[in-house]
C-alpha cells in the first residue's frame, strides 16, 4: 500500500479551516471550487474534489455509494473472469465506440 501523507489544519471560532497547500494541490482545487466529503462507516472521512454531477442527484448518490463500498470494502475489487470477458466480447462484437463523441441529441 502507498505511504500516506497525515496533515492537520485548525477550526476558527467560526467553524472554518484552510485546506492545506498539499490536499488543494492534489485535488487541483482553485478558489471558489466545491469539497465534498464523505463520511464511512468507521468514522473516517474522505476528502474530494466536488465533481459537477449536480443535475443528476442520482449519479452523485450512486458515485458517491460506489467510493464508499470500495473504500469500505477494497477486497471486492477484482477482474473479470476470462469467461465474462469471452461472452461480453461476443454480445458487442465488433461494434466501434468513440467515448469522447457527443451524444446526439434526443427527440
Amino acid at each position: 500500500m502507498a505511504a500516506t501523507l497525515q496533515l492537520e489544519s485548525t477550526l476558527t471560532d467560526r467553524y472554518q479551516t484552510t485546506v492545506p497547500d498539499a490536499v488543494r494541490r492534489a485535488l487541483k482545487l482553485g478558489k471558489r471550487d466545491k469539497i465534498r466529503y464523505l463520511l464511512q462507516p468507521d468514522g473516517a472521512v474522505v476528502i474530494a474534489r466536488a465533481s459537477d454531477d449536480s443535475d443528476d442527484p442520482a449519479l452523485g448518490a450512486f458515485l458517491g455509494f460506489l467510493a464508499s463500498d470500495l473504500a469500505t470494502h477494497p477486497q471486492r475489487v477484482t477482474a473479470l473472469d476470462a469467461g465474462l470477458r469471452k461472452r461480453l466480447q461476443s454480445l458487442v462484437g465488433k461494434i466501434k465506440v468513440d467515448l469522447d463523441a457527443a451524444l446526439p441529441d434526443e427527440t
